[in-house]
């Protein structure tokens, strides 16, 4: 068994409810997978600042594929930006507003952006995952930044309603895809985090078949597809466990620490 990439998802997959790791189980895996040439990847549909911040003493040597893949960082360097053009941006944001229920952040490389009539509790929540957060009067004015994501969120209950429904309205301009919780991001086509996977594994030389990948929403699926060693937590989504060869120890489990000790060989 060669791994010579190993890409993790957060919430729900890396991360414990608590929001946290067991750091000091992590740093010991780290030092091996440094050891061994191992490739440690953060994949996230969260922004770069807030993914960084989970590992302070170590983010300029770490790689992040975040906001699903539109924007993927190595050793502090860019690799990639996505970019979704103005007149998509507001035609989006104009078909978004029949979604009454639903809330929108929309996403760039410099912050991501939020409307001022928009209420507390979820700007608040909005800042658990996206660090830089601004509040703006009107999405449509937002100009002054490469745009590639929109981050929404509805009522747990209506997500796979408001999925299918997104996918009608919006056609092949963005695609809709759960990020668990009720938040649903739309992404760029075909950019997603396996395509930010790809452009680490050009960079590094590392095959599809060397790359171990974990994680737990519809976000998660194209990376655990592409992955030779794929995993899905066992609090993932239904259709998350079936795109993985495997099935594992739950994120409150420790499941991503456990797996891979035992992929270095532990």
């Amino acid at each position: 068994m060669t791994v010579k990439m190993i890409a993790v998802d957060m919430d729900g997959t890396f991360l414990n409810s608590q929001q946290d790791y067991d750091r000091e189980t992590f740093n010991q895996l780290y030092q091996q997978m440094k050891q061994q040439n191992v490739r440690f990847v953060v994949a996230s549909g969260n922004q770069y600042y807030q993914l960084k911040s989970f590992f302070p003493e170590i983010a300029e040597e770490l790689s992040f594929v975040a906001e699903n893949g539109a924007y993927v960082v190595s050793e502090g360097k860019e690799i990639f930006t996505g970019e979704i053009a103005s007149n998509t941006i507001h035609e989006v944001l104009t078909i978004l507003a029949d979604f009454k229920e639903g809330h929108t952040i929309l996403c760039g490389k410099n912050s991501a952006y939020v409307a001022e009539t928009e209420p507390d509790s979820f700007v608040e929540h909005g800042k658990k995952y996206y660090h830089r957060l601004k509040k703006v009067p009107n999405l449509f004015e937002v100009k002054e930044d490469t745009l590639f994501k929109f981050a929404l969120s509805f009522p747990v209950e209506q997500v796979g309603e408001v999925l299918e429904q997104l996918h009608q309205a919006l056609g092949d301009k963005v695609i809709p895809v759960s990020s668990g919780h009720g938040d649903v991001d739309l992404i760029i086509p075909g950019i997603h985090k396996a395509h930010g996977l790809l452009q680490l594994q050009e960079l590094w030389d590392i095959k599809n078949h060397e790359v171990a990948a974990f994680g737990d929403s519809g976000n998660d699926i194209e990376m655990l597809k592409h992955a030779g060693y794929s995993y899905a937590m066992s609090n993932g989504q239904p259709k998350v466990k079936v795109a993985a060869k495997e099935i594992i120890l739950s994120n409150d489990e420790k499941g991503v620490l456990v797996k891979i000790a035992e992929l270095l060989g532990n």
